[in-house]
Parts: structure tokens; sequence; C-alpha cells
């Protein structure tokens, strides 16, 4: 791999994982001459093959060692190229918040500090900082005990990443992703004790809000101040119930800003963040389901918007904030051509008995029209084509599997 670079020495180093949002990086960050240097434990990964990644790094899974991860960061952190390390995942941002120190040494930290971050990925804090700031949330608490059958309910991770700030029994390399949310039937079958023994923690238990309004709000921040910010509405996810963006759409709600910024500004935040809202179909409130602390897996769309976050990102890095001119184009859509046919697999292989599935004529109907209407892509590119086919390749694989 060229080490030269097409921009002189300035570097940016990205962790290489499956969502797009590497990749959006690395495109976004590479077109402007700025060397990216790609880092996973994956050679599979996407973004080894994009055109504009300049250097491949192999270093540890942060699920296998979390220390000898952060050990490799900071090597690279100290080259006198390095000049900005990019979150893209909840050990990313775990490990930078919390060997913060660390890295200030020798490169800009634009993310928070480890006492901030605790107050986004402990969901507990983060429905208390919720309610102080006046944002609406489901009814959420500890599952110590069988919820009130009559109503719905979902199970859900009390921290959105497993490790010794949260656990005492995990050793510092220890890092483990929590399992996902779970639907509660109206009458549970399993206790509590299971599945906590399951999630390896007390997860929480929160009100079911149905709803096919799913909206994202992004910011950038600077030291409790926004500098950057991005809304869309999810229209399909991954499962027919929800879960990651495959198509969406860019949006300009004042509400949905008013609740983003009011929760952001409570948290004194600083960097990058994703707000996760629901909107309740009876009072029309935004209502908070998490805070993603780092760049998030719909990156790529938000930057064909016209809000390019990666660069944001650098400039902010680079002391040049000021420089940071931000806008975007709602009414716009996009898609996750993986996204897409895993949505189609959920209708015909799911049940999920909180939520009223589509039929097979309907999805397809409703995804055809969008990929006329809407031909954006986040990984499907002319000018980097390589990343796209790797990402197909993998899911085949994992089909397989």
């Amino acid at each position: 791999m060229d080490t030269a670079g097409r921009g002189g020495t300035k570097s940016v180093v990205v962790p290489g994982v499956a969502a797009p949002s590497t990749v959006a990086c690395v495109r976004s960050l590479g077109r402007r001459g700025i060397r990216t240097i790609v880092v996973s434990s994956d050679e599979t990964t996407p973004a080894f093959v994009s055109k504009y990644c300049d250097e491949t790094v192999r270093a540890p899974s942060p699920h296998e060692d979390l220390v000898a991860y952060k050990d490799v960061l900071c090597s690279l952190a100290r080259r006198p190229d390095v000049e900005a390390i990019v979150p893209v995942r909840e050990p990313d941002i775990y490990v930078l918040s919390k060997y913060r120190d660390e890295f200030a040494e020798y490169v800009r930290t634009p993310w928070p500090t480890f006492e901030t971050l605790s107050r986004t990925q402990d969901r507990v804090r983060l429905f208390d900082a919720a309610e102080m700031a006046g944002v609406a949330a489901p009814e959420t608490t500890l599952f110590t005990t069988t919820p009130d059958t009559e109503r719905e309910w979902i199970v859900k991770p009390r921290y959105t990443i497993l490790g010794d700030e949260y656990l005492e029994e995990y050793a510092p390399e220890r890092c483990v992703a929590p399992p996902s949310t779970q639907y509660l039937e109206s009458n549970p079958a399993r206790s509590t004790e299971d599945v906590r023994s399951e999630m390896e923690h007390v997860p929480l238990v929160q009100e079911y809000v149905s709803t096919t309004e799913e909206y994202g709000f992004f910011a950038l921040y600077d030291e409790g101040e926004p500098v950057a910010t991005f809304q869309h509405r999810q229209r399909r996810g991954y499962s027919y119930a929800g879960g990651p963006s495959a198509f969406r759409e860019s949006v300009d709600i004042p509400a949905l800003e008013e609740a983003g910024l009011a929760l952001l500004d409570e948290l004194e935040w600083h960097g990058l963040a994703m707000v996760e809202f629901l909107r309740d179909d009876e009072t029309g409130e935004f209502k908070l389901m998490e805070v993603n602390p780092r760049f998030w897996s719909s990156l790529p769309f938000s930057v064909q918007a016209g809000a390019d976050f990666p660069y944001y990102y650098w400039l902010l890095a680079n002391g040049m904030r000021d420089r940071i001119d931000h806008s975007y184009q709602p009414g716009i859509g996009g898609h996750l051509l993986r996204g897409e046919l895993l949505y189609l697999h959920s209708v015909l292989t799911d049940d999920i008995d909180l939520v009223e599935k589509p039929t097979m004529s309907e999805a397809l109907l409703d995804i055809g029209r969008s990929l006329v209407d809407q031909p954006r892509f986040d990984y499907l590119s002319r000018d980097d084509p390589h990343p796209f086919v790797r990402d197909f390749v993998n899911t085949l694989s994992a089909i397989r599997q």
C-alpha cells in the first residue's frame, strides 16, 4: 500500500468495521487528499479494498483484547503524520474515552470524557439525563421483577457495551457487545433470572412504543456547543420491527432538533452523537430510545444529503472549527442494499407479536418504488466499486454459514 499518500503527510485513523460508516469516512476524507489508515482485525472489511484507503493495519479485535487494541491505536497516534482518530463503534469510543489522557499526548481528542460517555452508555443514567432535560422517554426501569402483564414491554441491555468500567467482574482486556433488544409477550415464559443470565447483567425493561416512526438526530459538538446537525427518518430497518437503517430520508423537524439539542446540552456533550427517537402516534412526542456516541452506520447517507460529518470531524480535530460550513438537503432518501435484503428476510421468516408484519408483496413493492425514486446507496459507487463487492461477498458468506 502506498504510504506517501495523495495529500502529503496528514493522516487519519479509521477502524475498519462491517458497517458502512468506515467506508463513508475513507471516501469523504480520501477525496480531500487526507491519508486514510484503516485498522481492523478482519481482512474482509470492505474499507480495505476502497481506492481511498492508503494504508491498512491489522489489530486485535477489541472484543478479544481491548487493551491490545488500545495499544495499536496509541502506537498509530504517536506517528507524526496522524492527526485524528475516528470512533465508529462502541468499543472505539469506549477505549478512546477511557484512555483519553494517553491519546491526548499525541492527537486532539474530539470525544467526551469517560464520565460524560458513561451517561450515554449506561441507559439508566441516560434516561435520568433525559428527564432533567425535559425530553420525553418511555417508562423504563431495571428488570428486577416481571412488569405489568396488561401492558406491552421490551427488554434491552442497560449498557451499550459490557466492560470493566461497568461490570466489576470484567478484566480491562474484556469487552463484550450485549445481546439485542427483546420483545416480551404478555405472559413472559422466562424469569428475570433467565434474562439476566443471558445478558450477563441486570437489563432494563421498557414500555413498548407502538409506532413505525423512527428518527435520528445527529450532531457534532465542541465542548457543549453544537457545530453541525442533521436529521433523518427511518423508513425501513433490517427487520420489519425496526433495527438498523435499511432505507431512510432526510428531514428537518424543529421539534426533533429541540429534543436532540436539549439532551446533548444537558450532557454537556463533546464530539459525535446520534440520538434515536420514536415519535409517539398518540401524542406526537419524540421519545428517546438511545444515544450512539460515535459515527452511525447510515453515515454515507448523511454525507450524500450534504452533511459531511467525517470532514467536519476532521476540521474540529485539527482546530479548524471556523471552517465547518454545515447544511443538508431535506426530502431525499438512501439505501443500504444489504439491509433491504435483511428486511425481506425478516418479512419472510420472523414473527414478532408486537409488530404488524407486511405481506411479502407489499414489502417488495415498497422497496422497488423507493429504489427507483431514491437511487442512493451506502456502498454502491461507480467511483469506488470494490467495497460494495466485498460487502456483497461477505453477506453471501454469512448466509451460507
